[in-house]
């Protein structure tokens, strides 16, 4: 009888055990699999802090891990199938990679439409309420956002729109690359990591990117130019980033770790995500102005209008795009002006 009422007790305590574990006990991991390296300044100040609030929140329930420079292999086009085949949990990529693949988001990377990266990382939250559901259907939406703009980085100085003709520059997305052309350059479609030896080699000329990855891709040391453009819109443009989790690891998480992921998703890191790279191209312009040989330039006004009416073909193209897959390219654009306009007051 005391035997079979210590076996009793002690299967009781084991039960108990085996009910508490999972509260204290790890049981998700997460894979985050990105393009950049983690000395750079998105996941110094974004992408980690990111992770260490969610593991925070969790109470070690959930941890989710970072894999940069492409640790988990393939290269960074690939971000896009590698989260949504649940290769990876979670990415933080540029749509504009893999041109064509979200054409919806392609109004904010459209030249003159950006202003800064705040109004436009929040009328990006509006917008994909209102127009990126067939863009986003395959993925579990974590945030878009921008960067501050991109500026000219070349080799040569960038005064007038004349100068860019015969040079080639490298640009993120297509419509990028379009623009270029359209001011008389030859655009380069070329990911991060394809920068330095292009660059070195003289494959590019210069590179259209903001201050904040200059020291990244090592645009301080292979380039002596950054010419930014007078007036209200000292950028060309901007790019957007998306933060993706694959649906399938979402859709298991319980209700608690789901609210973890959604308390810093979307509307609720926004803020954060814009105010933050507003701030992270001073500390990069800081390493370009730190090197003697290196010029800062603004581009005349007159330039930046002939600049702007030559880009109006870029537009036209991208209407032409859309009307191809029956959006309304033009309504679009105006609605991202107007959303951009309305957060940046």
């Amino acid at each position: 009888m005391v035997r079979i009422r210590i076996t009793a007790l002690a299967a009781a305590a084991l039960a108990a055990i085996a009910v508490s574990a999972p509260v204290n006990a790890q049981e998700v991991t997460l894979r985050l699999h990105t393009f950049v390296p983690p000395v750079s300044n998105p996941p110094k100040t974004f992408l980690i802090p990111w992770i260490e609030r969610v593991n925070k929140a969790s109470n070690g329930r959930m941890k989710v891990q970072g894999y940069w420079s492409m640790q988990l292999g393939g290269k960074a086009p690939q971000l896009l199938d590698q989260v949504r085949d649940g290769v990876v949990d979670i990415v933080w990529t540029l749509p504009g990679f893999t041109p064509g693949r979200m054409p919806r988001v392609e109004p904010f990377e459209l030249p003159f439409v950006h202003k800064d990266p705040l109004s436009s990382t929040l009328a990006l939250q509006d917008y994909q309420d209102k127009y990126l559901g067939p863009d986003l259907k395959d993925y579990h939406p974590l945030l878009l956002h921008v960067h501050a703009g991109f500026l000219f980085q070349t080799k040569d100085p960038i005064l007038k729109m004349e100068d860019l003709k015969g040079k080639k520059i490298r640009a993120a997305s297509r419509g990028g690359v379009w623009l270029l052309e359209a001011l008389g350059a030859t655009g380069v479609g070329l990911p991060l990591n394809e920068i330095p030896p292009a660059l070195s080699k003289g494959v590019i000329d210069g590179v259209t990117l903001p201050y904040e990855i200059a020291p990244a891709v090592k645009t301080q040391d292979l380039v002596s130019n950054f010419s930014e453009l007078a007036g209200p819109q000292p950028r060309l443009g901007t790019n957007v980033f998306t933060f993706l989790m694959n649906k399938d690891t979402y859709a298991k998480l319980p209700p608690d770790l789901k609210k973890v992921i959604d308390d810093n998703s979307g509307r609720n890191i926004a803020k954060w995500a814009g105010e933050n790279w507003a701030a992270i191209e001073i500390p990069g312009k800081k390493v370009i102005a730190s090197k003697p040989k290196n010029k800062f330039h603004t581009i005349p006004i007159e330039e930046v209008n002939k600049m702007k009416k030559a880009a109006q073909p870029v537009f036209d193209r991208w209407y032409a795009e859309m009307k191809n897959i029956g959006v309304d390219g033009e309504a679009m654009v105006a609605d991202a002006r107007a959303m951009i306009d309305k957060y940046s007051q």
